[in-house]
């Protein structure tokens, strides 16, 4: 994803959609990565399980406000829908999803080999072997949490996205080159 801000020299959008999200909701960046991190499979789940996270407020009047994990989520879907207004790159957070109905969007899923994973964990973030590997599958089951909580699709079903690249086989510079290439041209 940076890279291709970088090459197209778009804003590039992850880690600054929770700061934004914060700003916009009043709750704090640190309480919106939490509760991305601690939902479980679905929304209603949370809410039957009474799961924290999914408690809402009494408003002043007091009547129910939403669930916590929504706010988040709303003002999350927010964020993307104001940095979507100008070129950018956005990194998760159900942004193609938000974003399906606008027509000058290009949707991509990253994917690699396991063994490319486990060694890009291993050199970037200095993880052994076995880390790299908990790591790997503990973001992979977040991600796929947090989509299927507030879409109900698959987080990597194909039909969902323009294109899929293997980073595994062509490297990383060649993904985000073979990124730019589609998106200069639609």
């Amino acid at each position: 994803g940076k890279k291709v801000a970088e090459i197209l020299g778009y804003d590039y959008y992850d880690r600054e959609l929770i700061d934004e999200a914060a700003k916009e909701s009043g709750l704090s960046a640190e309480f919106i990565e939490k509760t991305e991190q601690s939902l479980t499979g679905s929304f209603l789940y949370n809410l039957a399980m009474g799961n924290s996270y999914s408690y809402g407020m009494l408003s002043p009047g007091g009547t129910n406000v939403l669930p916590l994990t929504m706010q988040v989520f709303l003002a999350q879907q927010q964020a993307i829908l104001k940095f979507a207004e100008e070129p950018c790159v956005i990194v998760g957070r159900c942004a193609d999803y938000i974003l399906r109905e606008r027509d000058d969007v290009l949707k991509v899923f990253i994917y690699s080999t396991p063994e490319k994973r486990i060694e890009r964990a291993i050199n970037e973030y200095g993880f052994d072997k076995k880390k790299a590997n908990e790591q790997i599958a503990k973001s992979d089951k977040s991600r796929a949490r947090h989509y299927a909580t507030f879409t109900d699709w698959d987080w990597a079903d194909r039909r969902h996205y323009d294109i899929m690249i293997n980073s595994g086989i062509c490297g990383v510079d060649a993904a985000a080159k073979i990124i730019c290439g589609i998106a200069r041209d639609n």
